[in-house]
């Protein structure tokens, strides 16, 4: 092959393959805009020309590394827009372990991009595959530096140029998705991303600093309480969105929150999923803000490096035993190598429920009850549970009503498409029973006990927010104690300030 038609050949490959990526952006929702700033464009044709350079020099066919590149691109934004649709946020770079974790825990992702979708793509990539190899035939001087070697090095140093140019011109991240995806395009601000989350964060736990325990005043022994804290999973009051459902499908936790000694609504920095990020903020008294990039998951940054103090290491230093029983597998988002360093003693994970029988395809919530009161029952010291359910996890969808169940649920049936609805209110029923599950338990110990319970998120059900309108996407918490006390207080709260409230609220904080 001659010097002209091989460099001609790779540079119309990637030229065209930067057009292509520009057409699929296009298809994105929500679609940013064409007007960026230069920069922006520089790293998304870098980015391009790179990955398209180092494909060609590992296949040796540069029309089929292109087509690979694009596909790549083209399943990244169906992904992108399977997120936004269920969750209200665009793809971002931290989402990346989607693409392994869909491989260990398929019912938890493929579902939401939908497996006709999911099929799909994988039988088109199988079959550009096939079809690359036979169609384009590997270049004869591939290792020739005048002939292919040369275009390639050509895109290759391309590429790095405008990204090493782009990169440093490009606009300040404000780490809110779609408002950076809307200023900088799709590819650079996963790239902006991608540069941020090599950095630890340096921020501080309000548990780092002075915050004196003292006895608890008026309670039997003066002992240290016994404390239980709940996130229950997609777990809020649905009743003020959606009048049709029965007013008793939440009675225990009404009654719960009505003697309780603090209550309100809590913001969260979740909606539909990413349940980390409240459990986070929760254990750790940080704001999402203050954690730039990290705010997407920041248990990630923890298992890389970064030494916090967090409620559970706080209460261990003052003679507590810290559990945290959560059903399912100990790895997911690494929470075998974080809790450890965030001061848990003991994580009890799916294996711990092993011959119990789950509600659905998780483990249900009465389990979970049942794990926590039989800790409380043998512990001789003061014990910190946290309890992370998952029975109410979705896709709700996958899963069917029962003949009648919906009578006794709603006033009058739900329009047709809500079926997922009565999924979840069953599943609620059931986090309700838990609440009054624990509570009786609490009241039958002998020592002080004090429970905050609290959602996560609001559950993904779209078709029922497009028929009913969308929540706020806050959600109620309560903290209750097995003593007598003062009146209750309701205050709306984020999450990162409840932990620190419901202790001041119990007197082991000042």
């Amino acid at each position: 092959m001659e010097l002209e038609p091989a460099l001609m050949s790779m540079l119309a490959a990637a030229l065209l393959g930067v057009v292509l990526s520009v057409a699929i952006e296009r298809l994105m929702a929500p679609r940013p805009p064409l007007r960026r700033p230069v920069a922006a464009w520089a790293v998304h044709a870098g980015l391009w020309c790179l990955a398209h350079a180092t494909l060609t020099l590992a296949l040796g066919r540069p029309w089929f590394a292109a087509a690979v590149v694009c596909a790549f691109w083209l399943g990244l934004v169906q992904v992108n827009n399977a997120k936004y649709k269920s969750l209200r946020e665009p793809f971002v770079f931290h989402d990346y372990e989607y693409f392994t974790d869909a491989l260990r825990h398929p019912r938890l992702y493929i579902p939401f991009l939908g497996w006709a979708k999911f099929s799909g793509a994988t039988v088109g990539v199988l079959l550009a595959v096939a079809v690359g190899l036979w169609a384009e035939e590997s270049l004869e001087d591939r290792w020739d530096w005048a002939g292919h070697l040369g275009g390639l090095n050509v895109v290759a140093l391309s590429g790095a140029l405008l990204l090493w140019g782009g990169a440093r011109r490009l606009p300040a991240a404000t780490f809110q998705p779609a408002r950076d995806l809307a200023a900088l395009g799709f590819m650079a601000s996963l790239w902006q991303y991608a540069c941020a989350a090599g950095r630890l964060p340096c921020v501080g736990s309000p548990f780092d600093f002075a915050a004196y325990a003292r006895r608890l005043p008026g309670t039997p022994g003066q002992d240290l309480p016994h404390l239980v804290a709940v996130q229950s999973e997609s777990f809020f009051d649905p009743r003020a969105v959606m009048p049709d459902i029965r007013g008793d499908v939440l009675a225990q936790f009404d009654r719960l929150r009505a003697d309780g000694v603090l209550r309100g609504g809590l913001a969260v920095p979740a909606w539909g999923a990413n349940t980390i990020r409240t459990e986070f903020a929760f254990l750790s008294g940080i704001a999402a803000e203050r954690l730039g990039v990290h705010r997407f998951n920041p248990y990630r940054a923890l298992a890389a490096g970064w030494r916090l103090a967090s409620l559970a290491s706080w209460l261990k230093a003052r003679g507590y035993r810290t559990v945290c029983v959560h059903p399912y597998p100990a790895g997911f988002y690494q929470r075998n190598r974080v809790y450890p360093q965030l001061g848990f003693d003991a994580f009890l994970d799916i294996q711990a429920f092993a011959g119990v029988p789950s509600a659905g395809p998780y483990m249900e919530d009465r389990a979970v009850a049942d794990k926590v009161a039989g800790l409380l029952r043998q512990s001789g010291q003061p014990l910190f549970v946290m309890a992370i359910t998952m029975e109410n996890h979705g896709p709700l969808h996958l899963e069917t009503a029962r003949p009648g169940e919906a009578d006794a649920l709603y006033t009058r049936p739900p329009p047709p498409g809500c079926e997922d609805l009565t999924i979840y209110l069953r599943h609620l029923r059931h986090a309700d029973q838990m609440a009054a599950s624990l509570r009786a338990t609490l009241e039958s110990l002998d020592r002080p006990a004090s429970l905050c319970w609290y959602g996560d998120h609001v559950p993904i059900l779209p078709e029922v927010y497009r028929r009913y309108g969308l929540p706020s996407g806050s959600v109620p918490y309560v903290c209750w104690n097995n003593w007598a006390s003062a009146p209750g207080r309701s205050m709306d709260l984020a999450a990162e300030d409840l932990s620190r409230h419901w202790l001041q609220r119990i007197g082991l904080m000042q």
